[in-house]
């Protein structure tokens, strides 16, 4: 790889004569502007203002502009007399741990080749003290004209710099959060844990940019003279300002990520039945205040929503409905029965009635007569 800066590593009295080498590539596709017209090139050409003269890049040198316009002239002398330690060094000012760096202080990355045999054992000797340490150093450095700050870490067996934006060149996030109190419920938040479990982990190196490599196709195609091919896009979901349903939306997500993951392990060839047998586990979801809360009749309640939560809160719904109806079914053969026997016993009681009478009257002694 070719360098793009030779200096050295200051580790305290050590210097470890090092290469930098960019860490990064971009594989994004740039296009050129043409003429609609003809199809010709559109090129920039750099003139001067004063004399409307296209000017060398040889004669084209640096200038600070002041708020009224003027222009102060700066030469590369000026620059390289400016008393900066770091020119051509990597100052190391100190060791943290890595969790101290906010990743928004990440910029560019690049790789710390040594520099000659010479470069070969204090290189090794900073490596490993870094290894064994778990921590990262901090550094100061001069590259295109500025001076920046980094961060030099193990990567395999290389040691890795990363240029980092100075703490006051990250600005504060004032008014970018939503306004106002916002409560989540617990609900929403298993539901939020769910679709992060669904989803799970992913090897990095299996993503792919696939925006670039339909580019490619489309140049390819009409470098052969042919119609590139048109793909419909998947429908876009939840447009900005549309008030949705964050529970239903929540399953549906799950749902689709349990189908997804079902898809990819049956193989790229066979069709993805993951749709119709993934379920979402109900979830009992808060009433609003003054509403009447359900009887239990003995089913696992339905959080399924009205406006459509998806098969699995369908499936528990009509679960729901189906218990409700058998019990009052089982209710209404309970009161007809004990209805049966309060008539019979009411009948048997109506028949012994009478004849205690009878045996009453029949037992009665007759009065006797005077003489």
């Amino acid at each position: 790889m070719r360098s793009i800066w030779n200096g050295a590593i200051s580790f305290g009295l050590v210097s470890i004569p090092i290469k930098l080498v960019n860490a990064t590539e971009s594989h994004s596709i740039s296009f050129r502007q043409i003429h609609v017209g003809d199809g010709g090139r559109v090129r920039y050409r750099k003139v001067c203002e004063l004399d409307g003269e296209e000017v060398p890049t040889a004669e084209i040198g640096k200038g600070y502009e002041e708020a009224d316009g003027s222009i102060i002239p700066i030469t590369d002398e000026d620059l390289a007399q400016l008393p900066i330690a770091t020119a051509k060094t990597i100052e190391i000012v100190s060791f943290v741990p890595a969790d101290q760096i906010d990743p928004l202080q990440m910029d560019t990355a690049y790789y710390l080749a040594a520099s000659g045999a010479t470069a070969a054992k204090p290189y090794t000797l900073l490596r490993e003290a870094l290894k064994r340490s778990r921590k990262v150093a901090i550094a100061k450095y001069a590259l295109r004209g500025r001076e920046r700050l980094g961060m030099l870490r193990v990567v395999d067996d290389v040691i890795a710099m990363h240029g980092l934006l100075w703490p006051d060149e990250i600005r504060v996030p004032e008014g970018v959060a939503p306004e106002g109190a916002v409560s989540v419920r617990e609900a929403e938040l298993d539901l939020a844990d769910a679709l992060m479990a669904t989803l799970g982990e992913v090897e990095m190196d299996s993503l792919r940019d696939d925006y670039r490599e339909a580019v490619e196709a489309m140049i390819a195609a009409k470098a052969d003279g042919g119609e590139p091919a048109v793909a419909a896009g998947p429908p876009v979901e939840g447009a900005g300002g549309q008030v949705i349903d964050l529970m239903a939306a929540l399953e549906n997500s799950v749902r689709v990520a349990k189908a997804s993951r079902a898809g990819a392990g049956a193989g790229a060839g066979a069709p993805a039945e993951g749709a119709a047998g993934a379920e979402v586990t109900p979830i009992r979801r808060k009433k609003a205040a003054g509403a009447a809360a359900p009887k239990a009749v003995g089913g696992k309640k339905s959080t399924a929503s009205a406006a459509g939560g998806g098969a699995g809160g369908g499936a528990a719904a009509g679960a729901a409905k189906k218990s409700t109806a058998a019990a009052a079914a089982t209710k209404k053969k309970a009161a007809a029965a004990a209805a049966a026997v309060k008539k019979t016993a009411s009948a048997k009681a109506a028949e012994t009635k009478p004849a205690r009478g009878a045996a009453k009257k029949a037992v009665t002694p007759r009065k006797r007569s005077s003489a």
